[in-house]
């Protein structure tokens, strides 16, 4: 007979003690446990006890988390969390240097526990710390771990960061500002001023009065990856949180808008920010990891997003500076000089401009004022003509006079796809979104150049005209060719060129004839065999690649997955490890220190959940882990990637994949073991994939063509490299 649901086997260590092995009923209280393991060893005031769980954590054990005990878990009677708490308040304000020292590297490794962190807080442990950061003059690995402490208790939201003062904002500021600090120090100064920023509108302007861009250069220079990730962060939060009206007083060379103090002026007329980080982390010997990929991918966004204003601007017909710009695109053209107002009648010179506006292919000839005020892209697609008549004349120039020389109805018009262009850029690279959470797609071409944005519609426009004359386009096929150009640019950019000049070479290689041929392959693949025999084959080999398609999703949660904590920080490393039993009876999961670099045996994972016990799997918003976190509950991200396993009495096993492909194959793979539906995007992807290929191979076979067993051999590398082709 089993035994109860309720009753968990575990081990309990006290130290100097053999470990004991006893039933925990977790129907009874956590305090009635304790009591009772105390008298096993024969300890008195049981009030002063607790239980962690005996791992590289050492969290508590308490009412809230204790289900997370499960059979043969090790457990450790050690100290309650106020008393521990008590005990470093007293150790960390020590007199000996090394008490202090090894006191706060308890603090810092007790603090990620929130169970002791509330303890510790309510003893005033946050002032504590702050004073001894205020006032001490102590570098080095006390102040380090100090920090540390600080910012693992700070991580769990229980104390607000506008309880600051301007004093504790300056030390930590001064920490950043020297241009010699132990690294470690360094690290923590910066992810405490990044928290401040993005956590309090006041400590912004605080924070924004004691660092310049000038002070934080330095650190994108030296050779550490994560204080250049730090560095850039704190960037992007001073961006983030900058009100509307100041983020477009100082232009940083990329455009990114920051005002911080006079000084930096000084930096960004050097344009020196953009070249750092090209050539300090984009170009240097160090492969960019996750962490910086995300970070720069926020500063790509939030440096587009300065477009945001001028694409929501309409253009005012009566406004002339306004107005003088599109005289200056005429004055470029056509090489005119200003007419004198009293020269020939006001008749003659309306008909010349409207000749001259029809060239240059605005909508409406008479007054093309009015082109711009549909928004978005409003301003900034004449901001964008203006760039590439100003600063690249004479491509300018003949893309002008090559359509006006045209027929009207071959003419690219210029205005007109300029303007739907800047809008089409716009979408593409999602001028005026957040930054998403999670993602990191950063462009290193959009680092190399000052000004990235218009040199790319530079480009693009140029594309445009050479396209449409591709296609022999009409002025009916207008949104086609907007269509074939969307694709050109797409297919340009999934490339990643590491220059806008790579980007041009690409685009170079995507003409029309080459999009049509990727079309029509493409169409062979996902469009042919729609003859009723074929759709009846398709339709009875099906399910058998569906069965395939279910062992491959077995196969692979039975190599397992590593998975991250859930936490409220982007930067922790703390993992656990999942995996399917081979006769799919049992699932193994247990925590990690570390991510691992293969499969992880099911001997070192401790926990187990059979299969037959499950009773659900939920997705998204549904999981109890999107409940409980309020950030991680607004991220769409992280709800894309959440997944949660029910089982026995309303209890879960919480999940987020790494990615969606880890999240397709694990609800996938776990509504297989139920006996459901398979529903997944990869699902449907893979049953076309397999499908194409299995008819084809059919299809092949009735044609007689045989097709090998093995596949052909790879060729031999030559013996040596010494040859020329002879051209003659």
């Amino acid at each position: 007979m089993p035994p109860p649901a309720d009753i968990v086997k575990v081990a309990i260590e006290w130290p100097g003690a053999f470990p004991k092995l006893m039933e925990i009923d977790q129907k009874k209280p956590l305090s009635a446990i304790i009591k009772e393991v105390c008298e096993g060893w024969s300890l008195g005031n049981p009030e002063n006890f607790a239980l962690q769980i005996a791992d590289a954590t050492n969290f508590y054990i308490t009412e809230k988390n204790r289900s997370d005990i499960k059979n043969g878990s090790i457990l450790r009677l050690t100290t309650s969390p106020y008393q521990t708490a008590l005990q470093l308040h007293e150790r960390i304000q020590s007199t000996s240097m090394d008490a202090k020292l090894e006191a706060l590297k308890d603090l810092a490794n007790a603090s990620r526990d929130i169970t002791f962190a509330q303890e510790f807080i309510n003893l005033d442990g946050i002032s504590l710390l702050t004073q001894m950061v205020e006032s001490g003059t102590d570098f080095g690995d006390l102040l380090s771990f100090t920090l540390t402490a600080f910012v693992e208790l700070m991580d769990h939201g229980i104390v607000s960061w506008d309880t600051f003062s301007v004093a504790f904002i300056k030390k930590i500021a001064s920490f950043v500002n020297k241009t010699a600090m132990d690294t470690a120090v360094l690290q923590r100064s910066l992810a405490i001023l990044e928290s401040m920023v993005l956590n309090s509108q006041d400590l912004y302007h605080k924070v924004a009065q004691e660092i310049t861009i000038g002070q934080l250069i330095p650190h994108l220079q030296g050779t550490d990856q994560d204080i250049q990730t730090y560095t850039i962060a704190v960037i992007n939060a001073l961006f983030l949180k900058a009100p509307e009206e100041k983020r477009q007083t100082l232009c940083l060379d990329m455009a990114l808008c920051l005002t911080l103090s006079p000084e930096m002026a000084h930096i960004l007329a050097q344009k020196q920010l953009r070249s750092i980080i090209l050539s300090n982390v984009i170009r240097s010997n160090t492969p960019i990891n996750d962490e910086m990929a995300h970070q720069l991918y926020v500063l790509q966004v939030l440096n587009f997003n300065l477009l945001e204003d001028r694409m929501m601007t309409k253009m005012d017909p009566q406004d002339q500076a306004q107005r003088d710009i599109i005289f200056e695109l005429r004055r470029i053209a056509f090489d005119v000089e200003l007419e004198p107002n009293n020269s020939g009648s006001i008749e003659k010179r309306k008909s010349m401009y409207t000749r001259d506006y029809k060239k240059l292919g605005f909508i409406n000839h008479v007054n093309p004022a009015v082109d711009f005020t549909q928004i978005p892209p409003g301003m900034l697609a004449l901001d964008n003509m203006l760039y590439f008549a100003r600063h690249h004349q004479d491509a300018y120039i003949r893309i002008v006079l090559e359509n006006s020389s045209r027929e009207d109805k071959h003419e690219c018009p210029f205005g007109r796809s300029s303007i739907e262009l800047t809008k089409m850029l716009c979408e593409i690279l999602k001028v005026g979104e957040l930054p998403s959470e999670n993602c990191h797609d950063f462009h290193p071409m959009f680092f190399t150049h000052d000004r990235a944005f218009e040199e790319f519609f530079c480009i693009c426009i140029q594309l445009l005209n050479k396209t449409w004359k591709e296609m022999r386009a009409t002025s009916e096929d207008f949104n086609k060719v907007m269509q074939v150009v969307r694709e050109q640019i797409m297919r340009a950019l999934t490339a990643k060129p590491n220059s806008l000049d790579q980007f041009k070479s690409r685009l170079q290689n995507l003409s029309y004839t080459e999009i049509l041929k990727i079309r029509q392959s493409e169409r062979m693949n996902q469009e042919d065999f729609q003859s009723r025999p074929i759709l009846e084959l398709r339709e009875k080999i099906q399910p058998e690649i569906m069965e395939l398609i279910k062992q491959q999703r077995l196969n692979r949660l039975c190599e397992g997955t590593c998975f991250r904590k859930i936490s409220s920080r982007r930067r922790q490393d703390k993992f656990w490890y999942c995996r399917l039993s081979p006769n799919h009876k049992v699932l193994h999961y247990g925590d990690l220190e570390e991510s691992p670099q293969g499969e992880v045996p099911h001997d070192s994972l401790q926990d187990k959940l059979p299969v037959a016990d499950i009773k659900a799997v939920i997705t998204g918003k549904d999981c109890p882990h999107m409940k409980e976190k309020g950030a991680l509950k607004q991220n769409k991200e992280v709800l894309e990637l959440a997944f949660s396993v029910l089982y026995e009495s309303d209890e879960y096993l919480n999940f987020i994949a790494p990615d969606k492909h880890e999240y397709c194959v694990w609800t996938d793979g776990l509504n297989a073991l139920l006996g459901k539906e398979m529903t997944s995007e990869y699902t449907k992807s893979d049953m076309d994939t397999l499908l194409s290929m299995e008819m084809k191979l059919r299809l092949l076979d009735l044609e007689n063509i045989q097709i090998p067993e093995a596949p052909p051999p790879i060729p031999k590398e030559p013996s040596n490299y010494d040859f020329v082709y002879d051209c003659n």
